[in-house]
C-alpha cells in the first residue's frame, strides 16, 4: 500500500502542477491563424534589431543619378548554372520628356551572395562590422548593385530605408502602448476601486482628452516642436504624446472591471484581512481580467502604428532625416508618383501586416487567457 501510494502521489503532483501561463499557451497553440501571425510579429522584431544587417546599402545615402530608379530583381541562375546575380542598370535622360529612363543592361551582371559585405555599421551598437545577409562580392563591392525595392527621389535605396523604419515603427507602437498601459491600469484601477471624487477627476480628464479633435491637436503640437530638435527628442516627443492620448481606452475598460469585482468575495475577503489596496488590486483583481487587457493591448499596438504612420505622412510626425514607415510614405503623396513609381507605395504592405497580425495574435491570446472559453 505504501508503494501505490508513493507512486501515485508523483502522478498526482505532475498532473496539479500546471500553471496558467502553461495553459494559455496550450491553447494559444491550437490558434493556426494567431500563432502564424506570431511569427510574422516575430521576424518583425528580428529586423529591427538588426536592421542595417539587412540592408544592403547606406540607407541615408543620396545618388541623384540613382533617382527613382525601378526595383531590380535577384536571378538565381546564369544559364543553367546557379549564380544568383542582379543585371546592371544603366540610366539617361530622355531629351523629350526631360525624365531620367532606365534600361537594364543583359551583358552585366553582379554576382550576388549571401553574408557579403558593404557599408560599414555597428551590429547591435556595438559590433564594428560591414557584412548583410545580401551583398556583392569583393571585385564588384563599388557597382551600383542591389536595390530590391527601387530607389526614392533622392536616389536612396528603399530597402534599406523600409528595414530601418521598422524599428522605428515597431518601436514607437510598443513603447507608446507600454506607457499608455502603466497610466490606464493605474488610473482606471484607482478609479474604479476607489470611486467617489477619484472616479469623478478621471472620467473628466478622458472626457477632455476625447473631445479634443485630433487633426488640430496634432497640428498644434507639430507647430510647438522646435524645429532645431534632435531625432532622438522628436522620437521621445511622439511616443510620450501618443501615450499621453490613448491610455483613455484602456481606462475605461478596466474602470468597468473594477466597479464590478470590487463587489466580488474574494475582494472583500482580502480587504478583510488586511490587505492593502496596492496588493488587492494587482494581484487579486487584475490577473482576473487578463483577457481583457491583452485584447485592448493588442488592438492599441496597431492603433498605435498607425497613429504614427498617418502622422508622419501628413508631415505632423516624425520629419527626416528620421526614418519610419509614415516618413517613407511621404513622397507618395500625389497620384502622379504613384503612376510612374509605383514602388514608392511598398512601404504600405508592412504596415498593413503588421496591423493585422497583431489584431489575429490578439484574438488567439484573448481567447486562450478567458477562464470561461471552451
Amino acid at each position: 500500500m505504501a508503494d501505490a501510494s508513493q507512486t501515485s502521489a508523483p502522478d498526482a503532483d505532475a498532473r496539479i502542477d500546471v500553471s496558467p501561463a502553461r495553459l494559455m499557451w496550450r491553447r494559444f497553440r491550437k490558434h493556426r491563424v494567431a500563432m502564424g501571425s506570431m511569427v510574422l510579429l516575430f521576424g518583425f522584431a528580428i529586423i529591427a534589431i538588426g536592421a542595417e544587417f539587412f540592408a544592403t546599402t547606406d540607407p541615408h545615402l543620396p545618388e541623384a543619378h540613382r533617382s527613382l530608379m525601378p526595383p531590380q530583381s535577384i536571378r538565381l541562375f546564369d544559364g543553367s548554372t546557379f549564380r544568383p546575380h542582379v543585371l546592371a542598370v544603366r540610366g539617361h535622360r530622355d531629351p523629350q520628356t526631360l525624365q531620367r529612363v532606365y534600361e537594364v543592361d543583359p551583358d552585366r551582371r553582379i554576382p550576388v551572395r549571401l553574408f557579403g559585405h558593404g557599408y560599414e555599421y555597428r551590429l547591435l551598437g556595438l559590433i564594428r562590422t560591414d557584412r548583410h545577409l545580401i551583398g556583392v562580392t569583393r571585385e564588384h563591392k563599388g557597382e551600383p548593385a542591389i536595390f530590391l525595392l527601387g530607389t526614392d527621389v533622392q536616389g536612396r535605396d528603399l530597402w534599406s530605408r523600409l528595414m530601418l523604419a521598422t524599428r522605428v515603427s515597431m518601436s514607437i507602437g510598443l513603447v507608446g502602448v507600454a506607457l499608455s498601459l502603466l497610466i490606464g491600469i493605474v488610473l482606471g484601477g484607482f478609479a474604479g476601486y476607489l470611486g467617489g471624487w477619484v472616479d469623478m477627476t478621471v472620467q473628466r480628464m478622458i472626457e477632455i482628452l476625447r473631445s479634443i479633435p485630433t487633426i488640430p491637436l496634432w497640428m498644434g503640437l507639430a507647430a510647438a516642436m522646435p524645429r532645431d530638435w534632435s531625432i532622438l527628442r522628436v522620437y521621445l516627443a511622439i511616443t510620450i504624446i501618443l501615450s499621453l492620448i490613448g491610455w483613455t481606452e484602456l481606462a475605461r475598460v478596466v474602470r468597468g472591471r473594477f466597479l464590478v469585482l470590487r463587489e466580488e468575495d474574494f475582494v472583500k475577503a482580502a480587504r478583510l484581512i488586511g490587505a492593502r489596496r496596492k496588493r488587492i488590486i494587482f494581484r487579486h483583481m487584475l490577473p482576473s481580467f487578463y483577457s481583457h487587457i491583452i485584447a485592448a493591448t493588442t488592438v492599441a499596438i496597431p492603433t498605435m502604428i498607425i497613429s504614427e504612420t498617418a502622422l508622419s505622412f501628413l508631415g505632423l510626425g516624425l520629419r527626416p532625416p528620421a526614418v519610419s514607415w509614415g516618413v517613407l510614405l511621404q513622397q507618395a503623396q500625389n497620384v502622379q508618383s504613384v503612376a510612374l513609381s509605383p514602388w514608392l507605395m511598398i512601404p504600405a504592405i508592412p504596415v498593413i501586416i503588421a496591423v493585422m497580425a497583431f489584431n489575429f495574435v490578439g484574438d488567439g491570446l484573448r481567447d486562450a487567457a478567458d477562464p470561461y472559453g471552451q
